[in-house]
């Protein structure tokens, strides 16, 4: 059975920083999978967030490109999302994603809420 399971997530101030963690299990070959994280602000439609290949390679919404960074470590089956300099309008559920062909997986999501 495959599990995500998402960690970080919390109250920041404007300006403020987050890391956020999904951890994998289940997935036989970690490293084949494209993670990626999306985010579901109320009342909007999800959007992504950022994703990175098997390969490493990263795409990011417009919206965090500079901002944010999105990485994984292979070995401890994990992918993260560096938030830095955080706005009001970040504040979402969060929500981890594996492409892992030909399924895709999602995590329960966390809540980051960014206000003074």
């Amino acid at each position: 059975q495959v599990q995500l399971r998402e960690s970080g997530g919390g109250l920041v101030q404007p300006g403020g920083s987050l890391r956020l963690s999904c951890a994998v299990s289940g997935i036989k070959i970690f490293s084949f999978a494209t993670m990626g994280w999306y985010r579901q602000a109320p009342g909007k439609q999800r959007e992504l967030v950022a994703i990175i290949t098997f390969g490493g390679n990263t795409t990011y919404a417009d919206s965090v490109k500079g901002r944010f960074t999105i990485s994984r470590d292979n070995a401890k089956k994990t992918a993260y999302l560096q938030m830095n300099s955080l706005k009001p309008e970040d504040t979402a559920v969060y929500s981890c994603n594996a492409l892992y062909s030909p399924y895709t997986y999602w995590g329960q999501g966390t809540q980051v809420t960014v206000s003074s």
